[in-house]
Parts: structure tokens; C-alpha cells; sequence
């Protein structure tokens, strides 16, 4: 049984040792060169009803975005096009709902179909889901569904209100139950502490099912935001989390995601050899700015 303690011990070890530790079970179970490249495409942005302290997207923030509703199809062909001529493996559509109505879901469907025509795998965050939506998405060949944990289940009502700890848990077991695949992570910088961190892992491994994918986010300070005023985070603290999820996760995909562009080369390739293996890929991530896709396309041939 993994508790708490168990993940705190991992966690606060030397760093080296936990790094050491993190590469052995990494090795063993994905080769050296897999580093995963995902595309997120905003396909409707702004006007969410959350309220969600770090998110430009939500109507309770005040932060200058353009509102756009459902792209056209034309549009996700070409980004799929695009993001498949970069190496680009599976493409995520996001979309700025507390919960999708049914023609969203027949629109997203559509994408959807265009993605698993050009043979890439296919994942969508789109807020929460009931068990009849996340059965209309598998049947339109989703593989993938997104839903954030965030952080702590303690330190969450710290950061929205309008969406509780448990209303996640049963998205989540929703997408589980009619056979997709999970992805859940969380955001750090919150202002959380060093045991938030432990028990955002604790919860992730407590999950309704082993999540086959965990993006790892920095917090990205945006203009309107109500989280800008919090205390940046030691970066090592970033690396105990990779190497600890990596750990406790041995087979499960880690994805680098929000902040990465305030990381350098040199700390990212820490990152990787601690146990993260994806990278989303593009110059943006929804309403912010991301690594410039030349540098990232650089650096992966620097490290494989």
C-alpha cells in the first residue's frame, strides 16, 4: 500500500539518490530516445464559467484574451497537418467548458475523426463529463481524455470553488469506465507546500484508474489572473516531482507542459533524465506562450 509517509520518504531523499532512482525505473521501462511531442489546440477560447484562480480562460479572472467559439474543421485539419510533419504523436484538443452540450460534442467529434485519420492519437480536455458524453466521445474514437487534479485535495478549495476535489474524481471515473484512457496532473506554484506536493501524488495514485498520461504544469502568471501574486517555487522542487512520479508511476507518460519556457535547456534535460518523456509542442499552449518549436526540435536532437 503507497500512503502519504511512503511517497514523503521518496520524495525528500538526497536529490541525486532520487534522481538515480527515477532514471533505473525509467530505463526499464521506455528506451532512451522516447521523448513524446503533443500538439494542444485551443478549439474554443475564453468565457469559462470556473473559477479557477490561475486561468485566463475563466469569466471570473479579468484577463484581455480574444473569445473564440468552436474552430472551424478546416482549422483542425491543417494544425493535425502541421503538427504531424513535426513528429508530433497525439493531439489534444482543448476547449474552454465547465461542461460540454451536445453540439460541442458532435463538433469535437468531428475533430476527432480528423485526427485518427491522419493515424495520431487523439485527446481532448473539455471540463467535466457524465457517463453518456464520455461514452458518445470513446464511440467517435477518442483515446485520450484530460482532466486535472491540479493539486492537493486539501490545498484545492484554495483555488476554485466552483468545481470540487470529488466533482474531478468523477470525470475521471466516468472516462475509466467506458474504456478511455486517462491523463491527469496538476499545476505547481500554486502556493502550495512541500506536503501538497506529496498529496497531489498520493491522490493521483489513488485515482479511479492508473493514469497512462500526467502533465506536470508550472504556474504561468497571467495578466487578470488572482494567482499572481504567489511566491515562485524552488525549481529542484520540480525535479523531486518528475523523479517521484516517475517512481511511483513506472509506466505512465510524463508530459513537461505549462512554463516550460521559463526553463532552460539545461534544466529541462534534468527533467528528462529524472523521468519525464513528452513535451507539449507548438509556440502556444491555449491562451499562453510556449517554447518556440524550432528550439524544442533542437534540444530533442541534442538529447537522443
Amino acid at each position: 500500500m503507497v500512503t502519504k509517509e511512503t511517497i514523503s520518504e521518496i520524495y525528500n531523499k538526497p536529490l541525486l539518490a532520487l534522481i538515480t532512482d527515477a532514471r533505473v525505473i525509467h530505463q526499464t521501462n521506455f528506451p532512451v530516445d522516447d521523448i513524446e511531442l503533443c500538439h494542444l489546440v485551443s478549439v474554443k477560447t475564453g468565457g469559462c464559467p470556473e473559477d479557477c484562480k490561475y486561468c485566463s480562460q475563466s469569466i471570473y479572472n479579468k484577463s484581455p484574451i480574444k473569445l473564440n467559439p468552436l474552430l472551424p474543421v478546416s482549422e483542425i485539419e491543417e494544425a493535425v497537418t502541421k503538427a504531424k510533419s513535426h513528429g508530433v504523436k497525439r493531439i489534444c484538443l482543448g476547449a474552454a467548458y465547465r461542461t460540454p452540450n451536445s453540439s460541442a460534442i458532435d463538433k469535437i467529434s468531428q475533430y476527432i475523426q480528423i485526427i485518427k485519420k491522419h493515424g495520431l492519437e487523439s485527446c481532448a480536455t473539455l471540463g467535466s463529463l457524465n457517463m453518456e458524453q464520455a461514452e458518445q466521445l470513446k464511440s467517435a474514437g477518442l483515446d485520450y481524455y484530460n482532466h486535472n487534479i491540479d493539486t492537493s485535495p486539501e490545498f484545492y478549495p484554495e483555488v476554485i470553488t466552483t468545481r470540487t476535489f470529488n466533482d474531478r474524481i468523477d470525470t475521471i471515473s466516468n472516462v475509466a469506465n467506458v474504456g478511455m484512457k486517462v491523463c491527469c496532473g496538476g499545476i505547481m506554484g500554486l502556493g502550495e507546500s512541500r506536503d501538497d506536493r506529496v498529496s497531489f501524488i498520493h491522490a493521483l495514485y489513488q485515482l479511479p484508474a492508473i493514469p497512462d498520461s500526467i502533465p506536470i504544469n508550472m504556474l504561468v502568471k497571467v495578466d487578470g489572473a488572482k494567482l499572481n501574486n504567489t511566491t515562485p517555487f524552488d525549481k529542484n522542487e520540480l525535479v523531486r516531482m518528475i523523479a517521484t512520479v516517475r517512481i511511483l508511476f513506472p509506466k505512465t507518460r510524463i508530459r513537461l507542459s505549462a512554463g516550460r519556457n521559463e526553463l532552460s535547456k539545461l534544466e529541462q534535460s534534468l527533467l528528462f533524465l529524472s523521468g519525464a518523456n513528452s513535451i507539449f509542442f507548438g509556440d502556444k499552449l491555449l491562451t499562453v506562450e510556449n517554447n518556440e518549436a524550432n528550439s524544442d526540435l533542437e534540444m530533442i536532437k541534442n538529447l537522443v
